[in-house]
């Protein structure tokens, strides 16, 4: 039987000191890779703060019309120039996302599941490697499902990407899963973010935890923390703050900026917090006076 032992007892994360092999490169654990993927990865990761606010809009690929993402012709132009990456399918990208802005794209590539099933984690590579070259696309993001049915075909999946990947010079993004019945313990993101750096992914999305520090610290590339459900947007601020302060390169929030009353206000005040150095007390007051001026017309 392997040995789980050694996880749990793992405890010597350091920390306090800075990722050693990152040379003169802005990028976590990117030092060694080609031009190409480091091209790619500073249209992802601003070169001045390090850092990335990506914009989450996939989530009909598997939920259809979600409330907030009803028009994304009409959403995504207006948000856009405020982020630095789009996370979202090919099809939404292509009718909706303008050429014209020249962001880097995070293109979602794996599905295989919909709401109307239980287990959500069947998912496989469905974009061929030549589609994402044509879209230009600066990460190919692949949804992994540790611990759930379907980790197995997942991991294969994610691996295939990076080999993939690899061959075009595109990044791998893996996308940490968590399911109803899946656990969100700092023990689970350590296993799970680990994992997908060490099977090659160039980026890992992944959620806030407590001692997220020590997860951070564990995963030799870049953490996105994902915004998750909608919550308040004093609290989506804190989630932000908190986790870059805990060493994430950014965040990629969907519903906690297209699902607020003032999409707009919100993913500026997120950048402030990722970009600007803004505590999230700041960036709330940021926040309600651009709001309070939208109220005032």
């Amino acid at each position: 039987m392997a040995d789980i032992i050694g996880n749990k007892a793992a405890k010597n994360f350091a920390e306090s000191i800075p990722f050693a092999n990152n040379g003169d490169f802005h990028v976590k654990g990117a030092a060694n890779l080609d031009w190409g993927m480091k091209d790619r990865l500073s249209r992802i990761f601003n070169p001045k703060s390090g850092k990335t606010v990506m914009l989450a809009f996939d989530h009909g690929y598997f939920m259809g019309p979600t409330s907030g993402l009803e028009r994304l012709d009409i959403l995504i132009p207006k948000l856009a120039k405020y982020a630095d990456c789009l996370m979202g399918t090919r099809g939404a990208i292509r009718s909706s996302v303008p050429p014209r802005f020249n962001k880097s794209i995070a293109l979602r590539a794996s599905s295989g599941s919909s709401i109307l099933q239980d287990d959500l984690s069947r998912e496989s590579m469905v974009v061929d490697i030549e589609d994402a070259i044509r879209m230009n696309a600066s990460a190919i993001a692949i949804q992994t499902f540790i611990g759930a049915a379907g980790q197995k075909e997942t991991i294969e999946q994610l691996n295939k990407a990076v080999n993939l990947g690899t061959r075009y010079s595109i990044p791998t993004m893996g996308v940490v899963a968590v399911g109803k019945e899946m656990e969100r313990t700092t023990q689970f993101f350590l296993l799970a973010t680990r994992m997908l750096a060490e099977f090659g992914a160039s980026i890992v999305k992944t959620y806030y935890c407590d001692d997220f520090e020590k997860v951070a610290s564990a995963c030799p590339v870049p953490l996105v923390v994902a915004g998750g459900k909608k919550i308040h947007e004093k609290d989506a601020l804190t989630l932000a703050y908190r986790s870059v302060q805990g060493g994430a390169a950014g965040v990629d929030m969907g519903r906690n900026i297209f699902q607020s009353e003032f999409p707009e206000e919100m993913i500026e005040a997120v950048t402030k917090v990722v970009h600007e150095g803004y505590t999230d007390i700041e960036a709330y007051d940021y926040f309600l006076n651009l709001t309070n001026e939208k109220r005032k017309v």
